[in-house]
């Protein structure tokens, strides 16, 4: 093999868009002035759902009323969800949604895992997420299909998520089968703050941040966050991270702009999976080996990523008009060893993952009221484009210099998608939403090591929706739902001839894999105080292909099922008291034997079967406010034949708040509550530790994190 340099730079200091962000917002906070609460009015529902009167139930977290929504499955979480709940990373802010599940597998500057509807979601590959419409899965990158690193993301500046799960929704694309969830920022702030958190492991965030009213209806806001943590682990992660936001906007929900600046860096060691068998050992290497122990203290990351983003809307008599534009620039060095001194005994298994890449993209829609055949109806035709322009490699290392190369590509890669749908209310009772999608998928591989594995690849694919909802009757509506969508495989598997290590002929795979789904439903508010909805779904995936960013190789699997049923409920039964309660059941199989290299049988590794979370909030206790989550986790497989499975898990997660005047606030959050002892993620697989004289085949697992405390002051100005 021969030896490339790396093709990122260092990301090891702030970026000069950080620390200009990071001047602006100190500059305008120090002259910002406390302003009363002004709360714009909601955003114009798509399709059918703006021509319905919606039911608001003041004092709750989620914006789920009856004649809100197309699905059963489709919902929208407020702010004040998230500043009830403790959260140990950014990214558990999607546990707001229903049944999915968050996990981290490594250190936690890398992208967390994702579950949901018997998926795991790896780092993303079948769950879209935006943040102030920027897309966070990165198509083709070094580490997974889909990659969705939130760590960028404030949780404090989120004004809400709107979330929707399966195939059904004509503006949702590319790693939308399994669901998608929007997060948007506020644009405005009651008054400047600043946060400080301290915590166990080293734990430190501060956290600046406000807004302003400017001449000539402008509102600028700005945050700047940094953060430090060494965590649980024997190897101190040493997480830095640096994060700057700043946003100019003028208007409303009905008619404005906003252009945003936003960046982020961070670097870290890692702590990644061991072999079960050497926790249960305690000793490695002569020393003694315990449960938050490395095998390599030298894994570990960095990444950074800038963007600009403008977007424009507005609203007349006839329906409304949105465009938005964005540019990123993005950059990950990932260094993993998961399999230590199997292939390579002498200097272990380390390899280095890199991505570089630049990202453009643009979106417009126009929604247009209108009568069809007399009926009151609602059309919209939207337009989106993304451009990946792509350096990325696999290399093999060892303490993080690079000694050999796997793979080194130069990947172009361009998205386009047109859809349309049409809501009509047929009677006051019964309203139906038709969508039609067109995507067209363009790839150029040059690969600068094999040229064989060069080329262009082009796919394009048509997806149909179709969505009934009927009711309200005594409160309550029932909808039918069914549509295709889809996820992109990573292009360099679309044009690969030969394995990039052995030199053996490659399957090449399709561009766009095809998922099918439909779901039946019923959301009700029948009880006073509670809104309850209920699902039952199924989800077909063509293929269950995936492109392994640690090999540099296609890993082929057959076709998949998977079926399930959800039933989420929240429940005002006093003022101050919320309780919530979200349990989802999946079963997900291949549809025929697959073979994960061990073992042969149709149960797909890694895929959960039962997600339950509760949730008691209080907020009516004078000063003082509590908020409790349990968060189970159910077994799942880890092998085909199902002969091996991951433990369950059940995490408590505590938020105490107490007022301490009109503009103070401390609060207190105990994660992992009873310090229970569990796993965050678990694996299996072939591994060999130094010493071993072969592979074993065993359970490798990244534990969750003991008992922690974090202090948070907010103090407001």
């Amino acid at each position: 093999m021969s030896y490339s340099p790396p093709i990122s730079r260092s990301c090891r200091s702030p970026s000069q868009i950080s620390l200009a962000a990071a001047l602006i917002c100190s500059s305008f906070l120090a002259h910002a002035q406390e302003r009363p609460a002004k709360e714009d009015d909601k955003p114009q529902q798509l399709a059918m759902a703006n021509v319905l009167e919606t039911v608001e139930v003041s004092g709750r977290h989620y914006d789920n009323a009856v004649g809100s929504s197309d699905a059963a499955s489709q919902g929208v979480v407020r702010a004040e969800l998230l500043k009830s709940r403790p959260l140990l990373r950014p990214g558990e802010v999607l546990e707001t949604v229903p049944g999915l599940v968050v996990t981290q597998h490594s250190g936690d500057g890398k992208a967390n895992q994702y579950f949901l509807r018997g998926f795991n979601l790896d780092h993303g590959t079948d769950f879209a997420t935006t943040v102030d419409g920027l897309p966070v899965n990165m198509p083709s990158h070094g580490h997974g299909q889909g990659y969705s690193d939130l760590n960028f993301l404030m949780p404090e500046l989120v004004d809400r998520i709107e979330y929707r799960k399966g195939p059904y929704f004509a503006g949702n694309g590319d790693f939308a089968a399994a669901g998608s969830a929007d997060m948007l920022l506020q644009r405005r702030l009651r008054a400047p703050f600043v946060q400080l958190t301290l915590g166990g492991g080293g734990y430190r965030r501060g956290l600046l941040a406000g807004s302003s009213d400017l001449n000539a209806g402008l509102h600028l806001l700005g945050a700047v966050e940094v953060m430090r943590n060494d965590g649980p682990w024997t190897l101190k992660e040493g997480l830095h991270r640096n994060n700057a936001v700043l946003s100019l906007s003028k208007g409303n929900a009905q008619a404005g702009w906003s252009a945003s600046l936003m960046a982020y860096d961070a670097r870290w060691n890692s702590t990644d999976q061991v072999p079960q068998r050497l926790v249960q050992a305690g000793r490695y290497d002569g020393k003694p080996f315990g449960r938050f122990d490395a095998v390599d203290p030298t894994d570990g990351g960095e990444t950074s990523r800038s963007s600009l983003s403008f977007e424009w809307h507005d609203a007349d008599a006839h329906g409304s008009t949105h465009w938005a534009a964005y540019a990123l620039d993005y950059r990950l060095k990932l260094f993993s060893n998961f399999t230590y001194a199997m292939d390579r005994p002498g200097m272990g298994d380390q390899f280095s993952q890199q991505d570089q890449r630049h990202v453009y993209g643009l979106s417009a829609k126009r929604v247009i009221q209108h009568k069809l055949g007399g009926f009151e109806a609602s059309s919209e035709l939207g337009l989106q484009l993304r451009h990946d322009n792509i350096r990325v490699g696999l290399y093999d290392s060892q303490a993080r210099v690079l000694s050999a190369t796997t793979r080194d590509d130069e990947v172009r890669q361009s998205l386009a998608s047109v859809y349309a749908q049409t809501g009509v209310e047929w009677s006051p009772k019964f309203r139906s939403v038709l969508g039609l999608r067109l995507d067209r998928l363009d790839a150029r591989v040059n690969s600068l090591l094999q040229p064989l594995n060069s080329g262009t690849a082009g796919q394009t694919l048509l997806s149909p929706k179709l969505s009934l909802v009927m009711g309200p009757w005594n409160k309550t509506e029932f909808f039918f739902n069914a549509g295709s969508g889809f996820h992109s495989n990573d292009a360099r598997g679309m044009t690969a001839a030969v394995d990039p290590k052995s030199g053996e002929a490659q399957e090449r795979v399709p561009g766009l894999v095809r998922a099918r789904g439909a779901e039946i439903g019923t959301r009700t508010e029948w009880l006073p105080g509670l809104q309850s909805s209920l699902s039952l779904w199924q989800l077909n995936f063509d293929s269950e292909l995936i492109y392994s960013g640690d090999s540099g190789t296609t890993s082929a699997q057959g076709p998949s099922r998977r079926y399930g049923v959800e039933w989420n409920n929240h429940w005002l039964p006093t003022p101050g008291l919320q309780i919530d309660l979200d349990m989802a059941w999946t079963h997900a199989r291949f549809k025929f034997d697959a073979s994960d290299d061990i073992t042969v049988g149709r149960y797909i590794p890694n895929s959960v079967d039962q997600v339950v979370t509760g949730t008691v909030t209080l907020n009516d206790l004078g000063p003082w406010s509590m908020s409790l989550t349990e968060r189970y986790i159910g077994s799942g497989p880890l092998s085909a034949d199902n002969s091996v499975r991951s433990e369950s898990s059940l995490i408590s997660n505590l938020r105490l708040g107490r007022s301490l005047g009109p503009k103070m606030q401390l609060n207190l959050d105990v994660l992992n509550l009873f310090d229970r002892r569990y796993n965050d993620i678990e694996y299996f697989y072939a591994t060999q530790l130094k010493g071993e004289p072969a592979p074993v085949n065993g359970k490798v697992i990244h534990p969750g994190e003991p008992r922690t405390l974090r202090l948070t002051l907010k103090a407001q100005f």
